[in-house]
């Protein structure tokens, strides 16, 4: 993943408290430095109270900085007038789809951002189209919103932030509420978007769909504690369990076998790979015969 192009989004030395039910503003976010790409697909992990949800919501100038800037393209969030740009450029799915629905039915939702910046009604009918299409609810355009299924509401939430056409899209924690058809559906919708050319930043607390991402940031206590490709990040399991995050379940299964069975130097971080590890180890040793037995059609002795 090349991250030579200029980034899409940058916060500079972010920090941000909350204000409110304590006596002392409440730290959530201290020195933030990050740089995201256009195309690029980033899980944001760690434990609760990290800071996570926080960081996203910077991104599309939820909220401001206290101190440090965010900027998006070259728009610093703190400049109002810019705020709406911003906004289009930015889209946000949020763990709760129904807070985001506004119409009645689903073209209608689709159409209200873009018809709200004054888009003529024969390119908003394309959009809306281009959109529903995209995230596979074509057909489904006089359906009644709050009749979806939660996956369809949140494709339907991804579909309206694609009509106003963003450069990059959030998902705070949206895989969360879909069962597991729904939330395998919504991932590889993540990842076309990215090879569309549209940046995804993702907050998550499952680690089998961060190793997913080009790159993972993990936050702690506010600060970036580590961050690079999932390989390079999980390999650290001793670092993640200190502050608080397991490992994917086949990186870690791989670590508790690695004293017994070497891995070559690329810690596996999907099932598939995992599953080949082994069985290239146990037929390199002469275990098992020239079948691969944790592959379809293969054989045990």
């Amino acid at each position: 993943m090349t991250t030579a192009r200029a980034p899409l989004i940058r916060a500079e030395g972010l920090y941000y408290s909350y204000v409110g039910g304590t006596p002392e503003p409440v730290p959530a976010l201290r020195g933030i430095d990050l740089r995201i790409h256009p195309g690029e697909y980033v899980a944001v992990v760690g434990a609760n109270g990290s800071g996570k949800s926080t960081l996203l919501r910077h991104f599309n100038a939820l909220l401001q900085p206290d101190a440090g800037n965010v900027w998006v393209h070259e728009w610093n969030t703190r400049e109002a007038v810019h705020l709406r740009s911003i906004r289009s450029s930015v889209g946000m799915v949020f763990q709760v789809p129904d807070a985001q629905i506004v119409a009645s039915t689903v073209e209608e939702d689709v159409a209200f951002g873009p018809e709200n910046l004054g888009i003529e009604p024969e390119a908003l009918q394309v959009r809306v189209r281009e959109a529903l299409d995209a995230v596979g609810l074509t057909g489904y355009e006089e359906r009644a919103s709050h009749a979806l299924s939660a996956g369809q509401k949140q494709r339907l939430a991804i579909a309206a932030a694609l009509a106003m056409h963003p450069r990059c899209i959030l998902f705070d924690e949206a895989t969360s509420v879909l069962d597991p058809q729904g939330r395998l559906q919504l991932l590889n919708t993540m990842q076309a978007l990215c090879s569309q050319g549209l940046a995804v930043v993702t907050v998550t607390h499952d680690m089998t769909e961060a190793a997913r991402a080009h790159r993972v940031v993990v936050l702690h206590n506010g600060e970036i504690a580590m961050q690079g490709d999932p390989r390079s990040v999980f390999a650290q399991e001793n670092h993640l369990l200190a502050l608080g995050l397991e490992t994917p379940a086949p990186t870690h299964i791989a670590h508790r076998l690695a004293g017994r069975l070497p891995f070559s130097s690329q810690i596996p971080v999907t099932v598939e790979e995992l599953a080949d590890e082994v069985a290239g180890q146990l037929k390199l040793h002469g275990q098992i015969p020239q079948s691969n037995p944790m592959q379809p059609g293969g054989a045990y002795p």
